[in-house]
């Protein structure tokens, strides 16, 4: 049948609109099932990484604490009274060692004199009385160059150690260190069938007599082959009980090389897969190229999602590895099942739209046709064409109404649509111009408000903390004063220690009253006098000049400033002393120190120059913020506190880079008079000034 312009419209418009029915079903449902499935697979692989990772950094954390306190612990022992009673008496040297091993769990501890020939060790619970004669052989060389200066932080050492430096330090503990290879699937081909070596970690500390003198070293630490308890531990701290869902099975190792010298990961069902490789792969990845491994790994005999970090020795040499992982097939199982729901659901979903689309696209088909031909009439010119009235009085009927309306006043609309037009782009420019000045006015009281909520956070942390170590200082004091006091004259012995402990109990009381001076500045404030800067920079110069001794720095003054400034005199000091120190941390290797003083119209300006590297732009960004610091002993908070005692007067501290490139200069701005200080007391029991 041949079809008129009107009925060619009207099936063209039906397909049109059965098409747009069911487009989105057969096509964009697929594609949206095909992408929700990729990326379900994909965050759901990032999410098993994510959680690799902090079990990762959870087992590291502990391993590292591990290492201090073996360190610590070491440091302790060498540091007792006890020890030192004991070397003088010539005996009872083996019981302390044995008594303080126990009390440290550690694995050894051993006594030399400072040519390595053995003095005493701790000897294990139950040992013979004949083990008790066998002479000690002298400290391995392995250890000649791993004892600590006093002046280091006391931190044990990973230290891969042969048999016989094992069977010196500790021959009660050779029986873990034979470790039968087992081949393994995937590792690095070698000829070796077992390990013979021990992975340790050491600490050797010098022993001093009462005057200061180094009499001994002692060296103590933990055998990591075959260590259940250790690397049991670590994994019930990585993954506890029912930690992980669906009974996956969290498991941690220690390598020695690519050896596992301990494990939790089961060979059979109750034997540990020590002895095992890991494979090739992992190897170069974590050995070879020291990155660390976050990815699926097959583990002995099964697939894990698996997190290996390398270890390190004294010298930076890589020697093994730390992993924890959970098995993998549990989390495969629940996203196949969770993949299948997903298209289970868009299938009836897809099917259930499809029926309704096409009901009720009929409905649509005579009504959208007459529409369709009046606006083509209407685009051919003919402004009289209306769709007139249609016999469904449902929504497409009330559309052909608004039509028809909308086409009699489309006309006499337009006019006015041009003439609003033009006002509103009037209004809109002027509105636009509001909203600029209004995000910007917002923009500056957020930075504020949230500088002030920083500040306010950061001042009841720190009152909370000085509130809190008040209560153990009272007691440590009172304490010491009742020690004095029982003594009476058998405490001359020990008076020398006595006053170091009220010296370091005054200090911690001194700390304490710095904290509270910044967590509530109003009660604390300083005494504010009229201060010649020059004089000042001086009085500071002499207080740093041990520091300053010891370096290779000169100091240049350009001190010119005549105007007196308002401030407190001991928290300018502690602010200049806080700039002379950085400057000083900054030129290791020596330099020259500049210190500029000059008049400014409302005071005086001091200006610390160095000759060191400079501040980076993150740095600049970053220096005046609470606990930033670039230093590796820093705690970022001298700068902070330094700006905070300077704005309390009015005045400021600003930093850059010398414009020459050669380092570093900080910038502190006095006025004559400070400005509103926050004082109505001092710390010191002086009335404040305003």
């Amino acid at each position: 049948m041949r079809l008129t312009p009107s009925r060619w419209i009207g099936a063209s418009v039906r397909r049109q609109l059965l098409v747009m029915a069911l487009l989105p079903l057969l096509v964009a449902f697929p594609l949206l099932v095909v992408a929700l499935a990729a990326w379900t697979n994909v965050a759901y692989d990032r999410l098993l990484i994510t959680k690799v990772r902090s079990d990762l950094a959870v087992a590291q954390g502990y391993f590292e604490q591990v290492i201090s306190e073996v360190g610590s612990g070491t440091q302790g022992v060498a540091g007792s009274q006890d020890l030192v009673a004991a070397m003088r008496r010539g005996q009872g040297l083996n019981a302390t060692l044995s008594d303080a091993s126990a009390r440290l769990s550690l694995d050894f501890l051993t006594l030399h004199d400072l040519q390595g020939r053995p003095l005493a060790r701790a000897l294990p619970a139950g040992l013979s009385a004949q083990a008790l004669q066998t002479p000690m052989p002298p400290m391995p060389a392995a250890l000649a160059n791993t004892v600590q200066s006093p002046h280091q932080r006391a931190r044990a050492q990973l230290l891969v150690l042969p048999a016989e430096a094992l069977q010196a330090l500790a021959p009660h503990l050779m029986s873990r260190l034979h470790i039968p290879l087992v081949p393994t699937l995937n590792a690095t081909p070698t000829e070796r069938s077992t390990e013979e070596r021990a992975l340790v970690a050491l600490a050797t500390l010098p022993v001093k007599d009462a005057q200061g003198h180094t009499v001994a070293l002692l060296s103590g630490g933990l055998l990591l082959n075959q260590n259940l308890d250790f690397i049991d531990h670590i994994n019930r701290i990585v993954y506890p009980d029912d930690a992980l869902p669906f009974g996956s099975q969290g498991t941690a190792t220690l390598f020695l090389d690519d050896v596992r010298i301990t494990t939790n990961v089961r060979l059979f069902q109750d034997e540990r897969a020590i002895g095992t490789r890991v494979s090739q792969t992992v190897r170069e990845r974590v050995l070879n190229e020291g990155r660390v491994w976050l990815d699926r790994a097959f583990v002995v005999n099964d697939w894990y999602v698996s997190a290996y970090e390398p270890l390190v020795d004294a010298a930076g040499q890589r020697i093994g590895m730390l992993y924890v992982g959970f098995t993998e097939a549990p989390f495969r199982l629940v996203r196949y099942a969770v993949l299948g729901a997903i298209g289970l659901i868009f299938s009836l979903a897809m099917v259930a739209s499809a029926w309704f689309s096409l009901r009720f696209a009929r409905a649509i088909f005579e009504p959208v046709a007459r529409m369709n031909r009046t606006m083509q009439a209407v685009e051919e010119g003919d402004t009289q064409a209306r769709v007139g009235t249609l016999p469904a009085r449902n929504e497409l009927g009330a559309l052909a109404g608004h039509l028809d309306h909308l086409l009699d006043v489309i006309d006499e609309k337009t006019a006015a649509l041009r003439r609003w037009a033009d006002q509103l782009d009037l209004k809109v420019a002027e509105r636009t111009r509001e909203l600029e000045a209004s995000n910007a006015a917002l923009r500056q009281a957020q930075q504020q408000l949230v500088k002030s909520e920083k500040l306010a956070a950061i001042g009841q942390l720190t009152a909370s903390i000085a509130h809190e170590i008040n209560n153990p200082i009272a007691v440590m004091q009172g304490n010491l004063d009742l020690i004095r006091e029982d003594l009476g004259p058998n405490a001359e012995p020990v008076r020398d220690e006595l006053r170091l402990l009220d010296q370091q109990v005054e200090r911690m009381r001194l700390i304490v009253t710095q904290l509270l001076q910044y967590a509530r500045p109003t009660e604390y404030a300083g005494y504010v006098e009229t201060l010649d800067l020059n004089r000042t920079v001086d009085d500071s110069l002499v207080l740093v000049g041990h520091l300053l001794s010891q370096t290779r720095i000169t100091v240049k003054r350009e001190l010119a400033a005549t105007h007196r400034v308002g401030i407190n005199r001991q928290e300018l000091q502690q602010v200049i002393i806080n700039l002379l120190i950085n400057a000083i941390q900054a030129m290791p290797e020596g330099g020259e120190l500049c210190l500029q003083t000059q008049d400014t119209p409302q005071g005086a300006e001091l200006r610390v120059l160095d000759t060191g590297t400079g501040l980076s732009d993150q740095a600049l960004a970053r220096l005046f913020r609470p606990f930033f610091t670039t230093k590796n002993d820093g705690n970022g908070l001298g700068l902070w506190i330094s700006q905070g005692l300077l704005e309390r007067y009015g005045a400021q501290i600003a930093a850059g880079n010398r414009g020459d490139g050669t380092g570093a200069v900080f910038t502190v701005t006095l006025l004559t008079e400070a400005q509103a200080p926050a004082a109505v007391g001092t710390g010191d029991g002086r009335p404040g000034v305003g």
